[in-house]
């Protein structure tokens, strides 16, 4: 397993406590890069990021931020206190929230002296299917479309990049440029169980066309060893 390799896989912590959070990281020490999502850090707040932390490890916190522009500009400012990696905004926020949202998080990093963390848009949830984007949401787009146009609209709005299903990243890859940053969730091992993702792929698929990381949970935290089925993922791609 290359270190290289282990910072582009991102694992949820999708548990309900800090301590059940606690014990997974200590179980799968070679996990370099840790998401933080809405049921964890309604759980316990920002103080599992203190515990990631102190174990030298990356934060994703993926609260996905989707209100008018002076709430969202309000959550970034003071999400910048936090000294994570990457932080992200829906998209369908709009551009003035995404431009004001881009624009505190910067301010909060000046005030708070901690580093820049990376905002990148929400383009598709990875569990709506074109069906139901047509006939719930009532989009008349493909849904490739309509991702590309998302993450345009965020990068037009300055923000550093997105999150997208791999089967959208090889061509927002293309439009979008080598700069821009793609985080794909929506991956899956060959053989592994699909669950909640309408638009899954395989790991090596995934960086293949273009994915910057990959977030990679359930196949690995439910498994029966999950150091060795984080390792066989990162060997995979190591190969490939």
């Amino acid at each position: 397993m290359t270190t290289d390799i282990a910072q582009r896989i991102i694992v949820p912590l999708d548990v309900p406590s800090e301590a059940d959070a606690i014990a997974l990281i200590d179980q799968i020490p070679q996990v370099q890069f840790w998401k933080v999502g809405l049921e964890l850090f309604v759980s316990c707040g920002p103080s599992i990021l203190e515990q990631l932390k102190q174990r030298q490890k990356r934060i994703f916190l993926d609260l996905k931020f989707h209100d008018i522009p002076n709430t969202v500009a309000g959550a970034c400012r003071a999400a910048a206190a936090y000294g994570v990696d990457l932080l992200t905004i829906h998209a369908t926020a709009g551009r003035p929230a995404l431009s004001a949202a881009q624009q505190a998080l910067q301010e909060g990093v000046q005030a708070a002296q901690t580093p820049p963390p990376k905002l990148i848009a929400i383009t598709v949830l990875t569990s709506l299917s074109l069906r139901e984007l047509a006939l719930d949401l009532k989009i008349p787009l493909e849904l490739p479309e309509y991702a590309l146009q998302m993450g345009l609209l965020a990068q037009e709005s300055g923000l550093n990049g997105i999150v997208c299903s791999p089967h959208e990243a090889e061509q927002m890859r293309q439009v979008c440029g080598d700069e821009f940053l793609i985080v794909c969730p929506g991956v899956r091992p060959q053989g592994s169980a699909t669950g909640d993702q309408k638009r899954a792929m395989t790991p090596t698929a995934a960086i293949q066309a273009g994915a910057n990381y990959l977030v990679i949970g359930r196949p690995i935290t439910t498994a029966a060893d999950p150091q060795q089925a984080f390792q066989t993922i990162c060997a995979d791609l190591a190969d490939a």
